[in-house]
């Protein structure tokens, strides 16, 4: 039996052209935890214009009735594309106030993901909830409210074999988020020394129905927030995968490490730093904690990488860049660099010519 070829994820379509940008706004006094499309001047990465005329795709009902931190991700077997989002309304009036300090949110909010599909970029589906607790045996782990969510494809992620126990498919996103973990008896999630970790589960099209739980992904012994991960080609062929993530322990800042173990998602694998305080200087006075929620994604007409990094508590994004990713990344000062205030912790996706303009075309319209 043939086995399946891995390339770097993410893969960009063919004829690629362009990029699209998903993001949710800083705006302390109204409903802006919602999916936001940006769409970049032409196949220019660094200039963004709100589409959509800046309105967000419509509100989930589900939930909080909010989508933050979303992410987009393509299955790479049929095209279609996924919005994952975290389930969380920080700036609810209506809510009880008595909840709304991020103590309660972190411990108790939801393990739901929200999550929606296009095939087309331009109709998306109704969103649905993936509860990303639920355990094989049916019972749900212990987690605080899951955020922050991302999925990378894994073209032989199941064993050679399984096929058809997999709709004839091998593949699966390995999707990772933050969550408090706490002991399946504290059902109250009231141990004071819980803190955040990275977890991972798989599922081969974001439904409850194939979802498995894996477990801890990161564990620092402090908390962690905020995993973006890109696969880059090496020389002799093999895949090197890299990660970025927030550190919101003793010494906090984004820091990036790699490994070029095949099933990177594991327990054991080796990682290696790469580089420390990346975005500080984005800050007004340098701090490496003051900027989080970093998205990675690679250019697909040269060698360049950018890593957004949210600068908090409201100016947004700001764009790190490099040529070689083994080296670390350095700062984009670019005066042509452009995207709208308060745009923040998202993730960017490549178009095809044709997807790019068919958003183009249906400005206005999409939702």
């Amino acid at each position: 039996m043939a086995t399946t070829k891995r390339v770097p994820q993410p893969q960009p379509p063919a004829d690629p052209y362009g990029y699209l940008l998903v993001h949710f706004i800083e705006d302390p006094d109204g409903y802006a935890e919602r999916i936001y499309l940006d769409l970049s001047d032409g196949d220019n990465p660094e200039v963004w214009h709100a589409i959509n005329v800046g309105k967000p795709i419509p509100a989930s009902p589900l939930g909080t009735t909010c989508g933050s931190d979303p992410w987009l991700t393509r299955k790479a077997e049929t095209g279609r594309v996924y919005v994952i989002a975290t389930d969380l309304r920080v700036c609810d009036p209506n809510a009880d106030q008595s909840k709304q300090i991020w103590t309660e949110w972190s411990h108790n909010v939801s393990t739901n993901r929200i999550i929606g599909h296009s095939d087309d970029l331009v109709h998306w589906s109704e969103p649905h909830e993936l509860n990303v607790a639920r355990r094989p045996d049916g019972t749900d782990a212990q987690l605080g409210m899951a955020w922050a969510p991302e999925a990378l494809w894994v073209p032989d992620y199941y064993p050679e074999g399984s096929e058809a126990e997999h709709n004839g498919s091998r593949g699966a996103f390995v999707l990772y988020w933050s969550s408090k973990t706490f002991a399946d008896s504290d059902t109250e999630h009231a141990d004071p020394n819980s803190y955040d970790r990275i977890m991972w589960g798989a599922t081969s099209d974001f439904t409850n129905d194939t979802y498995e739980y894996g477990g801890v992904f990161i564990d620092a012994g402090h908390a962690t927030i905020d995993t973006t991960m890109l696969q880059r080609e090496l020389p002799d062929g093999a895949i090197r995968t890299y990660r970025a993530t927030k550190d919101n322990g003793p010494h906090p800042g984004i820091w990036v490490d790699r490994t070029d173990a095949p099933c990177w998602w594991e327990p054991g694998v080796l990682w290696t730093p790469v580089q420390y305080e990346i975005g500080k200087d984005w800050t007004e006075n340098g701090a490496p904690g003051g900027v989080e929620g970093p998205a990675f994604f690679a250019s697909h007409s040269d060698d360049r990488v950018y890593l957004y990094v949210d600068v908090i508590p409201s100016i947004g994004y700001r764009p790190m860049v490099t040529t070689d990713l083994d080296k670390g990344l350095d700062y984009l000062r670019s005066d042509g660099f452009y995207m709208a205030p308060h745009t923040k912790h998202g993730g960017v996706m490549s178009l095809s010519h044709a997807e790019y303009d068919r958003l183009r075309a249906a400005d206005g319209t999409i939702g």
